[in-house]
Formats: structure tokens, C-alpha cells, sequence
């Protein structure tokens, strides 16, 4: 088993995606999106979306799907690095913090806007106030948009079931993966795959081995906990002290994978190894592909 990470030039790379050739995609804080040979060895720029890239998905055709905190939903070509914009408001709101998404087999998109309070420059903000106005959103083909879930903590990984008949919304605020029925009896209905992670998810996603790769950014923290069941007025105090008072993150590399069942089938928990704060994650074919918010670099595992 070994841990490789991969500088790119950008700080940031939030996000990772495996295409089927085995090529990694991942975007970065100054708006580029970039794209690294399987080996690490080759990297280039194939677009730049003028705004922060987050969560990556693949279309059929090969174009990137990407939730952008700034830019809002757009398909990006990876040929020729065009941009076109599919969503940028909602129901006449410009969205504040386009997360993560999933694609469907008939084409439907299901996505994560974060927090109708803050962006991602204030993600802290939210995390600790508890504002509970995350959304899961879909849009269909024909453009249709609706928003399915308006309460989450912190909306933000997005995931698909083997199946389709849920998906899987990730709240890094209250520590849990939530579950929307799509299809069968419990259809309309909603619960959880997993509550009491062991810390703040981020990005989810559904690895070619079928399970549902979840990522913890940072262990649960004692005072943030605290924080989050103090009353607003608080909490919205302790959002505003100097930045070097505040919690940091902990210098973790975490990722589990559940199956649709919720039941926890992998648990990779290393030593800090020179990378930290894994927002990113996918399996493929045996290898663990993570990004990070914070790091100038994309790393992988190999769990053989």
C-alpha cells in the first residue's frame, strides 16, 4: 500500500474525477481546471471557469459537469475549454455556494448549494452557526429545476445509489449523509445512510467498486461541537474573532466507503504524510483519489 501526492499549480484542489482512461481532473482556487496523466507525471490546464471550481462530474460526451462557488452549475469542455453556464440562479436567487453534484443515467443532475447565507470564503461561518439552509437541487433535462431538500447543515457531497433509487446528500454540519428516496415504496421519503461520522464530511462519491466513498475533512471538534448547540447569538460571535483564534482543521487524511445499506466497508485513516484536509474523493479500480481545499496537490492511494 503506498500514499503518492502529486503537486499541480494551483492551491486548492478541491475536487478529484477519474475519467475512463484514467486521467484526473481537478479544479483549483484561481478558477483553473487541470488535468493529470494517471501516472502524476503530466499535467495540464484545459479550461479556467473565472470563478472557483468545487465538485466534478463526467457527462456522457466527455464534457466535465462543474459546481462552481461563484459560477454556479456549468458544462465545460475539456477539447476546446469552453464554459457555458446551465444554472446560476434559483427560482430568480443567484446561488451563494454551488457545491458537489451527481449525474444520473437519464441525464438528471443532482446538486449541492452549500448555505443561502455565506459562500465559500465564509464556509466556517455556516459550519458553526448551524444556519440549516443547505439544499439538495435537481435538474432535469429539460431544465426543469427543483429544490428537493431546503434544511440541510451545510449541504454538500453527492452521491447515487447503485441502483438510483436514492441519493445521498452529505450535511458537514450535523456529521451525517442523508438519504432522498427517487424510486420504490419509500419514494418522497427521507433518512440517513450514515449519522455519527467521526467528523465533517465533504464530497462524496460512488467509487467503480459500488460503494459510497465519503470523505472527513477534519475530526469532530470538541469546541466547534460546543459552538453549534450555543445559542445564536453566540455562535455568531465566534465567527468573528481573528482567524488564528479560531479552530483549525486537524491535520488528518480520512476517507470511509459505505454501502447502500449505510454499513461501513473501508475505513482509511493515515498519518498526516504531508497532506491534509481531504474535501475530495474517488475510487477507481482499486486506487483512492483524493483533493483537498487547502493543498496545492492531489493525492493517491493504492490500497494493493
Amino acid at each position: 500500500m503506498t500514499f503518492t501526492v502529486h503537486q499541480v499549480p494551483g492551491q486548492g484542489a478541491e475536487d478529484v474525477l477519474v475519467a475512463p482512461d484514467g486521467s484526473v481532473y481537478t479544479g483549483t482556487e484561481d478558477g483553473a481546471i487541470l488535468r493529470l496523466s494517471s501516472d502524476g507525471r503530466r499535467i495540464d490546464r484545459v479550461a479556467h471557469t473565472g470563478g472557483r471550481p468545487l465538485g466534478l462530474e463526467l457527462f456522457d460526451d466527455g464534457d466535465l459537469l462543474v459546481c462552481d462557488a461563484h459560477a454556479g452549475l456549468l458544462r465545460v469542455s475539456v477539447e476546446d475549454g469552453s464554459v457555458e453556464t446551465l444554472l446560476r440562479d434559483i427560482d430568480g436567487v443567484a446561488m451563494k455556494f454551488c457545491n458537489n453534484a451527481a449525474i444520473a443515467q437519464d441525464g438528471t443532475i443532482w446538486f449541492s448549494d452549500s448555505s443561502t447565507h455565506y459562500g465559500i470564503e465564509q464556509w466556517k461561518d455556516d459550519l458553526v452557526q448551524v444556519t440549516r439552509t443547505g439544499r439538495l437541487v435537481r435538474r432535469d433535462v429539460d431544465g426543469t429545476v427543483t429544490v428537493v431538500i431546503d434544511d440541510l447543515a451545510f449541504a454538500n457531497g453527492v452521491a447515487l445509489s447503485k441502483d438510483e433509487d436514492f441519493v445521498a446528500v452529505a450535511e458537514s454540519g450535523a456529521r451525517t449523509v442523508v438519504r432522498w428516496w427517487t424510486a420504490g415504496p419509500r419514494k418522497g421519503e427521507r433518512d440517513f445512510l450514515v449519522w455519527e461520522l467521526p467528523g465533517y464530511p465533504d464530497n462524496i462519491s460512488r467509487g467503480s467498486d459500488g460503494l459510497i466513498w465519503v470523505t472527513i475533512g477534519s475530526p469532530a471538534d470538541p469546541v466547534v461541537e460546543m459552538l453549534q448547540k450555543a445559542p445564536l447569538f453566540v455562535r455568531k460571535a465566534a465567527t468573528r474573532i481573528p482567524e488564528r483564534l479560531q479552530p483549525k482543521p486537524k491535520q488528518t487524511i480520512r476517507v470511509q466507503a459505505y454501502d447502500d445499506q449505510g454499513h461501513l466497508v473501508h475505513d482509511i485513516n493515515l498519518d498526516d504524510g504531508g497532506y491534509h484536509m481531504v474535501t475530495g474523493v474517488r475510487e477507481h479500480d482499486g486506487r483512492v483519489w483524493m483533493g483537498s481545499l487547502h493543498e496545492p496537490a492531489v493525492a493517491v492511494y493504492d490500497r494493493a
